[in-house]
């Protein structure tokens, strides 16, 4: 099996997404996020995906449809998530920051909202809920997004979450980041 981000998310998401968890893929893309979020929370589960383009969400619901899945498609941006569930009621949050592959290019994401959108997902997350970010930067992205990821997640409460970056130190070129944060159980981190 090829090791890239993509398939780094998917196993963490597989690990942690249990039947009946509530989950937000807050860029719903292509809708590969999506699926994996309906198949892994069943039938009883509640999937909510966002995008800001029509064409994302049409691609997102022409795989669920073909798959059997459904999941609650919202055309609005992944600042506005805490709109549509609770504080603390969220298993899962899963992101894709960059663009939409073979979209229009000038739409991406945003470092400000981003980090919003980010922090909104923190405040949602039920303790001992997950959130998985793929940084996808470069190019016509640049690197504003990722550093300003970056250093919002070095100062997030090492004592309600613990955060793991992982990049690839011997690939060319810029390739994605993989982050991965717990909040967690009780009270403090993970020792």
């Amino acid at each position: 099996m090829e090791r890239n981000t993509l398939a780094m998310v998917h196993d963490f998401l597989r690990q942690h997404v249990r039947p009946g968890a509530l989950c937000i893929d807050a860029t719903a893309g292509r809708g590969r996020d999506t699926a994996l979020l309906c198949r892994l929370s069943g039938p009883d589960g509640r999937v909510l995906a966002f995008d800001i383009q029509p064409a994302a969400l049409e691609q997102t619901a022409a795989l669920l449809t073909a798959e059997g899945l459904h999941a609650e498609l919202h055309l609005d941006s992944h600042v506005h998530m805490e709109t549509y569930a609770a504080a603390g009621s969220v298993d899962c949050i899963v992101f894709n920051f960059g663009r939409l592959p073979g979209g229009d290019a000038q739409i991406m994401t945003r470092a400000d909202t981003s980090v919003a959108a980010v922090d909104a997902g923190l405040r949602l997350l039920k303790p001992g809920g997950v959130m998985a970010l793929a940084l996808y930067y470069g190019g016509a992205n640049g690197f504003e997004e990722r550093d300003a990821l970056l250093d919002y997640l070095r100062g997030v409460d090492a004592q309600r979450f613990s955060v793991l970056c992982c990049d690839w130190r011997n690939r060319p070129g810029n390739p994605p980041i993989a982050v991965f944060l717990w909040r967690e159980a009780s009270g403090g981190a993970a020792g």
